[in-house]
């Protein structure tokens, strides 16, 4: 039998809890999944309409946790190698030399997944699974504790792509974000 010592707490993830919630009111529910899912070592795709804080709960989450962190605005025109990172000549060492991409990061927001073209969103799934990114033959690997939030907007909203199959399956979860209620509202 244990005694009171030796009994397990949830003190430290309360606290990362109520930090989180100090920015984000009114989505107790989708931060208490949103920590779940990124302690679980997973990726997260947070969905909901514009204005609802998908945003906000990624960004709050990371400095929340300690870790490094980039947002990547997903664009009709964003390019892969505008993620992963390219190599380059370097004409004084007569060579190519790779210049990272800001999917280098601990935790990798992806906001608005779902506006940029299959190609670029695509671009994602090496990185997502195997935690490293391939260039003209090179593998770099990513940092230990890389993890992607991607947000998206809803599939019925103007000018977003849906995901491929493949690209969903990469999430450990899908959280829906709905809109404040009131009194969260009020409390905003």
């Amino acid at each position: 039998m244990r005694n009171e010592a030796e009994t397990p707490t949830s003190e430290p993830l309360d606290r990362l809890k109520t930090q989180i919630s100090r920015l984000v009111v009114g989505q107790t529910e989708v931060i208490d999944l949103l920590v779940t899912g990124l302690l679980a070592g997973g990726h997260v795709l947070l969905e909901g309409p514009p204005g609802v804080g998908k945003t906000t709960l990624a960004h709050a989450t990371a400095r929340s946790l300690g870790l490094d962190f980039t947002r990547i605005q997903f664009t009709p025109d964003l390019m892969p190698a505008d993620i992963t990172g390219l190599n380059v000549y370097m004409s004084s060492e007569r060579g190519f030399e790779f210049h990272a991409g800001p999917i280098f990061t601990e935790v990798l927001l992806a906001d608005e997944i779902n506006r940029a073209p299959p190609k670029t969103q695509a671009a994602l799934l090496e990185s997502m699974q195997e935690r490293q990114v391939s260039t003209d033959g090179q593998t770099h690997a990513l940092p230990v504790h890389f993890t992607t939030i991607a947000t998206q907007n809803p599939i019925d909203s103007e000018g977003v792509y849906p995901l491929p199959a493949a690209q969903l399956d990469r999430f450990l979860l899908q959280i829906v974000m709905e809109p404040p209620d009131r009194a969260a509202e009020l409390s905003l």
